[in-house]
This record gives structure tokens, sequence and C-alpha cells, in this order.
């Protein structure tokens, strides 16, 4: 008898299985399937078309030559990281662009770390198609001419359509004369990103009129800039006219304040109004969406007070049919919420993603009426409001409960820790992303009276935002009811609760130095059964801080979540002495000592690490007992820590037996020019990788 025949994937033509492994995004799970047979390796070889290049560049013969295919490669990464790349006309840095031509000659984009003009004029004439360029420096600009950083780029890109600065420091005056200069390849540009986090004051008014002028094609444009009518070039009504009128073509406007971009968090007992206004018309908002009829995503965070802004806000519905997500910082009135009517943003029905900063009118019934009106919000962000609570988002999330997976919360007065979980109780089984400030009033008094309740009358809404009652008998209007403890009496119809946080896989808090991070599972997040990723940001002052009454920040409390295997730890805005504190004080490296004990009782496989840092000296790295304890994470694949380190304290790190990715990233303006002598070095780096590549890593 016949054995029976089996089919598998092997049997399937290469046409398909190179379909398959086309489609597959994650660079490990692409390794791996290479490592199957001969026959994988080479298709999936030849359908990689996104690489990073991570190790020394001075090892020729390591660059891989199989990888004949790819299209978009990333030489930021290089080690030591941030040094001048083919910066000479040295035989060596010629050999080195060559070579890379050679292993990749299909580039059309690139991300590269550019601390010299000379990289741009070696590198880019070996991929003469180049049609988008991403550039790397946070090191301070060199002493050159106007425009030095941006001629060659423009000289061998002819095809360029897409640029990004975003994390390049340069002068913002540098730009704009060489857009001018050749017009031709500025009208071809679709995509410009100068939302340069590393600036002061950003780009004035004339610049951004000039550089809209010289780019009318542009589909996508965020820039950094400055909204303070206090100083010279502020951006107002003619800047958004001008953008306007030069740019119709937009789908993507990223207008950001530079004091938006410091990323720290702002007063929750701040009221939302600042004391000056920005010099933005009602009139000006009106032709800015007039003139930008194509817009899909929009963010407009000023930083000063736009008021009355809801009539305006309204006309999105109409003039931008398209739009899906936006962002409004310091805006105010953009939903009065007054009657069963829709006013304001809540007449944005098609929004997807709506995020609202530091606005200080926004009540529980605005709320609720962006719940009624933007039935298809995925994400919804909230920072700086004041004036809403627990009641009032726990009815929006009610409302969006088939739709929102996405929430931050952060700096709102009345919504903590607890606060927040309450809120999103009604959600809990579908949120997939959530921020939210490690803020521990009421812990203990997690529960409250049941006897106190409060209704809300709602009115249903259709997809288009439009109001109508729910036809009845009397037409009554839904009712939702929460008790004191802010638990929904109906809140998925049949009166049953969620317990459990089923598809939440990445979780961001933010908590001030000096406190625990130890109640975070006790406030409702205890049950994450699929969280893979946590990000922790801890900001404050150590200076103003005395010796915390327990020995360690609390990371082993997240030993509760059994898949978490990713973690950014930002300890980047956190000050303190970086060698010496006064007596009843510590100094950064027990500051580091208390933060990551017991991380080693973790399974993390991944670790972004930003140590704490002194301003006073642009001083920002690892010390002996963070690097022991960093050592005690056993199953730790990938370590990138933002900052500087000595060699000895990263030679702890290769004792950790599966680590085979590790990068020293001093990312924070100004980079350091010069280490000090003993501080991690080209010739320390080469030391300290040469051991970690002498490992034997089992998969």
């Amino acid at each position: 008898m016949a054995a029976p025949s089996t089919t598998s994937i092997t049997d399937l033509p290469d046409v398909i299985l190179s379909i398959i492994f086309a489609s597959i995004t994650d660079t490990r799970s692409r390794n791996s399937l290479s490592l199957v047979s001969q026959r994988f390796h080479l298709l999936e070889r030849i359908t990689r078309t996104f690489l990073t290049l991570r190790g020394n560049a001075r090892y020729l013969y390591l660059i891989p030559n199989a990888f004949r295919s790819v299209t978009d490669l990333d030489l930021s990464l290089l080690s030591p990281w941030g040094h001048s790349l083919l910066s000479s006309s040295s035989p060596s840095d010629l050999l080195l662009a060559q070579r890379l031509r050679q292993a990749f000659p299909s580039v059309t984009s690139l991300t590269l770390y550019c601390r010299s003009p000379a990289t741009l004029r070696n590198l880019l004439p070996q991929w003469p198609r180049l049609s988008h360029l991403k550039l790397v420096r946070w090191h301070q600009r060199p002493q050159s001419d106007i425009g030095a950083d941006f001629y060659p780029l423009f000289e061998q890109c002819k095809s360029l359509t897409s640029l990004d600065v975003s994390t390049f420091y340069y002068w913002t005056e540098d730009l704009p004369p060489v857009l001018q200069a050749f017009p031709n390849i500025s009208a071809n540009i679709t995509h410009l990103n100068l939302l340069t986090t590393s600036f002061m004051e950003g780009f004035k008014s004339q610049e951004i009129q000039d550089i809209t002028a010289a780019c009318p094609n542009l589909n996508k444009f965020l820039v950094a800039c400055m909204f303070d009518p206090r100083y010279i070039g502020f951006v107002g009504d003619e800047t958004l006219s001008a953008v306007a009128t030069n740019c119709p073509k937009l789908t993507l406007l990223h207008l950001a304040d530079t004091s938006s971009l410091t990323n720290q968090r702002g007063d929750p007992e701040s009221d939302g109004f600042t004391s000056e206004d920005a010099r933005i018309s009602r009139e000006t908002l009106i032709q800015l969406f007039n003139g930008l009829p194509l817009l899909e995503e929009s963010v407009l965070d000023v930083c000063k007070n736009v008021r009355e802004s809801g009539s305006a806000l309204e006309l999105l519905k109409s003039k931008c049919p398209n739009l899906r997500a936006l962002k409004l910082g310091q805006f105010h009135g953009i939903c009065l919420a007054i009657g069963s009517q829709l006013d304001g943003v809540a007449l944005c029905g098609r929004l997807e993603s709506l995020s609202i900063k530091n606005c200080g009118d926004l009540n529980d019934m605005g709320l609720i009426a962006i719940g009624r009106g933007c039935c298809r919000l995925a994400k919804f962000e909230v920072e700086g409001c004041k004036n809403i609570t627990v009641k009032g988002f726990r009815t929006m999330a009610c409302l969006l409960q088939k739709t929102l997976v996405d929430v931050r919360i952060s700096c709102c007065k009345n919504l903590d820790a607890v606060a927040c979980c309450r809120a999103l109780e009604p959600i809990r089984d579908r949120i997939q992303k959530l921020h939210i400030d490690c803020i521990w009033n009421g812990v203990a008094e997690s529960h409250s009276s049941a006897s106190d309740f409060l209704s809300f009358d709602l009115n249903v809404v259709n997809d288009e935002g439009s109001s109508f009652s729910e036809d009845t008998d009397s037409k009554k209007k839904r009712k939702y009811c929460f008790d004191g403890g802010g638990n929904s009496m109906q809140s998925n119809g049949n009166g049953s609760r969620f317990k459990t946080w089923g598809s939440l896989k990445s979780l961001s808090v933010w908590i001030e130095v000096g406190d625990l991070l130890t109640p975070l599972p006790n406030v409702g997040l205890d049950d994450c059964p699929n969280l893979e990723e946590i990000i922790i940001k801890v900001e404050g002052d150590t200076r103003r801080q005395y010796k915390p009454s327990e020995c360690a920040f609390g990371l082993g409390c997240l030993a509760v979540y059994p898949r978490l295997s990713k973690m950014k730890l930002d300890c980047g805005e956190t000050i303190g002495f970086a060698l010496t504190a006064p007596s009843g004080q510590m100094d950064l490296s027990l500051w580091e000592r208390f933060f990551l004990k017991g991380i080693g009782e973790l399974r993390l496989n991944e670790l972004d690490y930003w140590p704490p840092q002194d301003r006073d000296v642009n001083h920002r790295s690892l010390s002996l007992p963070a690097a022991g304890l960093l050592a005690q994470c056993v199953t730790l694949r990938k370590l990138f820590i933002h900052g500087t380190a000595y060699e000895h304290f990263m030679m702890f790190l290769p004792h950790i037996p599966n680590l085979r990715d590790v990068q020293l990233r001093e990312d924070y303006y100004p980079a350091p020019e010069t280490d000090m002598s003993t501080e991690m070095r080209v010739d320390s780096c080469r030391r300290f990788e040469d051991a970690l590549n002498r490992k034997r890593i089992d998969d």
C-alpha cells in the first residue's frame, strides 16, 4: 500500500514563497526563515528591501553582499555611534563608499549620521537614484558657510522627493537658500520633515513662506516654529495663509511650537490658558482649511491661546472630508456642548485619531459630545485638561467601546492612575495601547459607596455625527449611570464588567522622581496577560529630593506581566549631581541603583535605557551600579544605552548569555564632542565589540 503523500510549505513555487516572505516585516522572523534551508535563505535575501547595518565600519569584510534587493538602507547606527563616517578623501573612506555601493546597488532610501558635509560628498554619488534621505546629527553644527550641509545633497540627488532632518542639528537659515538655488529639485519634493527637536526658536515666518514657495508640490510638511508673538518672526495669520496658498496638495500638515517638542510634563494645576494669545484668527483657520481640501492628518500644537476655535473646526467636516487624524494644542472652545446639538470638533465624524492638549474649557459634557460625534475614533489623547473627570471620560469610553483601542491620558488633575483605570473599564478588553500618569492618589480607597449615582442623558449619533433621538415610543434618550466609584451600571448593555486587559500590548507611564512604581499593578493593571512592552518616563530634579524611603524604585513588580519582553526606561529628564552630592542627598549613581534594582527579575529581550543627567556639565553616563544591575538581565538580546559609559563598566555586559546587540548613543543635544580620557572611545568600542563577538550564542 502506497504511503499517503503530504504537502508542506516547501512544495510551494518560488513565486508564491517570495510573496509570502515579502509580507513579513519582523527582522528576527525573517532571519529565522533564512535558517530553514538554502532555498529559504536565498528567497529571504532576494525579498529583503530594508536593512539596518550595525557593527564597526572598519571591518569592510563584514559588510554583507547577499542583500542586493535592499532599497531602504540605514547607516545611522554604525559603531562607534555618531563618528564621522566617510568624512575624508582617504583611500579607506573611498573604499568603504564603493564597497557599500557594490553590496547594496538598489538603494533609493538612505538614513545617515552626518557630522560633516564631506560625508555626503563621498557617499551620495554611489546611489544616483536616491529619492529619500534622512540625516541624523546630535553633535554641534560645524563652523561652515550657510547651507554647507545641504548643497552637496541637492547637487548629487537629482531624484530627491523626500527629506527628513527631524533628528539633524542645523541652523534654520541653512535650508531656504538651498531650496531656492535648486528650483527643479525643490519642486519635486513631496515630503519635508523639519520638526527638529534641538531647535530653540524654530523656523521663522518668512523662512516658512520661502520654503513652501520653493516646494509647491509638498503633500507632507512638518515644521518646528515659534507661535509666541513676543519673538521676531513668530508664526501667525500671514504664515498659515501662505502655507495654504503655496502648498494646496498637502495631506499632512504638522506645525508645532518648539516648546512642545521638549517632551516635558506640564503643570496639572494650570487652567490651560497662557498669558499671551497666538496671532491666529478664526478667519485664518477657515482660510487654511479651505485651501487644503486633501488634508488627511493635521497637527497644530501652538502653545499659545487660540480662542473660540470651535466654529472654524466645524468646517473640517465639509472642507477637509479626508481628515482622519487631528491634534490641537492650546485651542479653546473646540466643543462647547451646549444643549444636545453637536458643535465644534464633535462634528468631525470621520476622525479616527484625536489629540487635545491644554484645552482650558474642555469639560465632561464636551468629552461626551466628542464621543457622540466622532464615533470612529480608534485613538484618543488628552493632556493638560483640568476640568474633565472620570465620569465624563468613562461615558466617552462607553460610546466608543467598539472602536477605541489607543488611549493617552496625561497631566489631567482629576485623572490619576486609579481614576484612569476606572474610566477605561468599558474598553478594558479592547484597548491595545495605554498611557497614564503614575499619580497614586486614592490607591487605598479604590472602592467608593455604590449608593452615589450620576446619570448623563445622551443622544444617539449616526456615522456622520448628526444627532437624532432613539426611536422608542416616547423617543427616550439613552441613559448611562455611574456609581460613586465610576463603575458603569450598563457599560456594555448587559451589566457585565470586564476584569482583564486582555488586548493590552503596550503600556506607557509617567512618574515623578522619588515616587515608587510598586503600586502600578494595584491600581487596576494587575491582569494584563498579553502585555509585551512598557515605557517608563521618570522626570524631576533629584537635587530637591532626599533619600527615598525605599531602597528600590519597584521594577520587580512588573514580573506579574508574563509576556513582558520590551522596556524603555527613560530617566533622561531626571536631573541631579553627576559626581558628588551634599550631605543627605544622593548623586546620580545612587539614583541609578534605586531605579534599576529589581530589573534582573524580569525576562526582558530588549531594553532602551536613558541614564539620568547633570545638565550643568552636559553629562549623561552609565554608572558602576547601573552596569552591574544591567548585567543581571540574563535574557537580554538587545541593549541600547542613550549616553556614554566607561569601558570597564561595559565589560560587565558580555557576561549576559544571549546578548548580541549593544550600542551607546549620545542622542541628546549637544552630544559630547570629545569624551573624557576613560570614556568609551573608538578603541574602547572596538575592544568591547570584540568581546561581544567572541561569545557563542545558541540561536
